[in-house]
């Protein structure tokens, strides 16, 4: 990785670390965004699993760490985190999709550009359209007032 970049005088984005009170529940719910698991190292004396989830393809550029602590925590604030953002092709389609799983969406994407939704630990996933937003649509639209992130 470093011969790949270390030409340029810039520092690079590697990964952002979530803390994680169930991986599987959290790894279906990237799942549903298209963001999959691509490596796991589980570290038993330090009592941890780390996951590493990237967009197919950009696992060197791009990477979400889920850090598993094997000794139960209870994890609250998710907002205190701030925010992942990932880019979809169709901001409706995709908060449909997840609507439909189950996933909360708590900023509807009245606006065809942005929505955001949460974790099963509640931190926010920023979703914004690629390219131009697109036109308002039903039901969407409508949520005006509702769920404001």
């Amino acid at each position: 990785m470093r011969d790949e970049w270390s030409h340029k005088n810039v520092t690079k984005y590697l990964h952002t670390m979530i803390r994680v009170s169930d991986p599987e529940a959290t790894i279906r719910f990237f799942d549903l965004i298209g963001v999959k698991e691509f490596r796991r190292y589980e570290n038993a004396p330090g009592r941890h699993t780390l996951i590493f989830l990237a967009v197919p393809g950009e696992e060197k550029t791009a990477n979400v760490e889920l850090t598993h602590n094997w000794d139960p925590e209870d994890y609250q604030g998710g907002r205190n985190f701030g925010h992942l953002a990932y880019g979809v092709e169709n901001i409706y389609d995709t908060c449909q999709k997840l609507a439909d799983a189950g996933v909360t969406i708590n900023r509807p994407p009245r606006d065809g550009r942005m929505a955001f939704i949460r974790t099963p630990d509640a931190i926010s996933i920023e979703l914004l359209q690629i390219g131009e937003s697109l036109p308002s649509q039903e039901p969407w639209a409508s949520l005006a007032n509702v769920g404001e992130w």
